[in-house]
């Protein structure tokens, strides 16, 4: 029997009939689930309860279906009706203390040479420079590289679109005594380059003053473009692909000898992972622009770019511009005008459908990109959808008056984020039920209260972590850290 097509329902009774009877399109199949949970969680009888609490006194970390206590040495499972217990590492010694972590899981289209890489793993950095692939089920390590014994690395990354990961070492700070002697350090950092699925080497490069100019204060990697920012709030981008085709001196494999160790085995301690990509002149230099903060985002359709000038009268503004000619888009100048604490965000819409979203305290708009690529004429910016918070109308009286009769003139106006009011504090994309989820925090009765509402990703019609049918709530108090389980039930008959 063939899928069905076109936009009709299916009931959930047929859906598992037909499951039963063993009518299974894999693609099919996932779909269809998702969008049976999707109905039952906006269900009006729907609500998340508390199933689950735990504290620590060190910072607890949210990835994909699991909870890290303790550095990631304590994972426990959020699939079941109760967070459960998966693993727990032996205590490690501080050259041992894992610096970073990221979690990998390989696309379920691609088949690949050995059963263990297909199942999700921990990428872990350790300070004594070892990379190891941990199972993200078990704890136990798959594999393990040794990076280096000449710099310190610190820092994992994803360049996730390329299925790409690199780790950055420390940076190098200018000394006093070489500033003295105008002979300041010009290497800034190093990073190592490596693609997933399977885990294998691209190369160690090196990011120095010399070749990318004295300016340079930091660098990312993100959409296969080396990203380095400047210390005039400037960012350059350069093409990493051009950087690795032109400047490899020798192809690396992990586990095999190479020329640039003096025949040593790459990987191993001590000789770890030579510099194989030399970079000798400074690249061309695909885009460049100055910012506030050295932050760019890329995204949209057709492609545009997001900054905000680095000039005083520009602060609190987001210009949205064409990446084709620099154009400004018109009204692509977006401005909260928040008096906050904590200012305004805005980011690409992680779905790719190339909107933005836009968070205020008060307000979150929903915004879409209008243009066409041999039009000539510039973009437009256009707004979706928009919400806005529920606030009292009365404002705020500028003089109070104390219990002994005193006048107090306020010295400044009730903020935007205030914690008395209802506020927003964050978006959260749902992929595969697509959801948005929205925390908003108000001071019903004096005691800060915080609230999850569920949208349409859509229209934004109604309808921390949010995770299928599990929303985690992970916060700090004082020095104590604590993780709250909330799980989908049903609230009435």
């Amino acid at each position: 029997m063939a899928p069905y097509r076109g936009g009709r329902s299916i009931n959930a009774v047929e859906l598992l009939t037909r499951r039963s009877r063993g009518v299974r399109d894999a693609g099919t199949l996932i779909r269809q689930n998702l969008k049976l949970l999707r109905a039952i969680i906006l269900q009006d009888n729907r609500s998340f309860i508390k199933v689950w609490s735990k504290t620590s006194k060190s910072t607890i970390m949210y990835e994909n279906g699991k909870i890290y206590f303790e550095n990631y040495q304590n994972c426990y499972s959020c699939v079941h009706a109760e967070p459960q217990s998966l693993y727990k590492l032996p205590r490690r010694t501080k050259l041992e203390k894992f610096e970073d972590a990221l979690l990998c899981q390989s696309p379920v289209e691609k088949t690949l040479a050995s059963a263990c890489d297909h199942k999700p793993s921990l990428l872990v950095l350790t300070a004594s420079n070892w990379l190891y692939r941990l199972s993200a089920e078990t704890g136990e390590e798959l594999q393990r590289v040794y990076l280096s014994s000449n710099y310190k690395f610190r820092y994992l990354g994803w360049d996730v679109s390329q299925e790409t990961l690199y780790v950055k070492s420390v940076q190098n700070k200018e000394t006093p005594l070489p500033r003295q002697a105008s002979l300041s350090q010009k290497t800034v950092t190093h990073l190592a380059i490596f693609e997933v699925f399977p885990l294998q080497l691209v190369g160690i490069l090196e990011i120095s003053k010399k070749i990318f100019g004295n300016g340079v204060t930091d660098v990312a990697l993100s959409q296969s473009v080396l990203a380095v920012s400047y210390n005039n709030k400037s960012v350059k981008l350069y093409s990493l692909k051009h950087i690795v085709h032109r400047y490899m001196t020798e192809k690396l494999i992990l586990g095999k000898k190479s020329s640039l160790l003096g025949g040593k085995t790459v990987g191993e301690a001590p000789f770890g992972i030579p510099v194989n990509i030399q970079i000798t002149d400074c690249p061309p230099v695909i885009f460049e622009v100055s910012c506030s903060n050295n932050g760019v985002q890329i995204g949209g359709y057709p492609w545009h770019y997001i900054y905000t000038p680095p000039h005083k009268n520009h602060k609190g503004t987001h210009h949205i511009c064409s990446l084709k000619d620099n154009i400004l888009a018109t009204d692509g100048i977006q401005n909260m005008n928040c008096c906050s604490l904590e200012s305004d965000g805005i980011f690409f819409h992680p779905d790719d459908s190339g909107r933005i979203i836009h968070v205020g305290p008060t307000t979150i708009n929903v915004l879409k990109i209008h243009g066409e690529l041999i039009s000539g004429l510039p973009s437009e910016v256009l707004k979706a959808f928009s919400m806005k918070t529920k606030r009292e109308n009365n404002p705020t009286s500028e003089v109070t008056v104390t219990s002994s009769g005193r006048r107090v003139k306020r010295r400044f106006h009730q903020l935007d984020d205030d914690p008395d009011q209802e506020t927003f504090r964050l978006v959260e994309y749902e992929d595969e039920l697509d959801l948005l989820a929205v925390v908003v925090t108000n001071g019903e009765e004096g005691e800060g209260r915080a609230h999850i509402r569920l949208y349409d990703n859509q229209n934004f019609s109604p309808r921390v972590f949010f995770d299928k049918d599990t929303i985690i709530h992970i916060e700090q108090k004082n020095t104590n850290f604590y993780c709250h389980v909330y799980k989908l039930s049903t609230t009435g008959g």
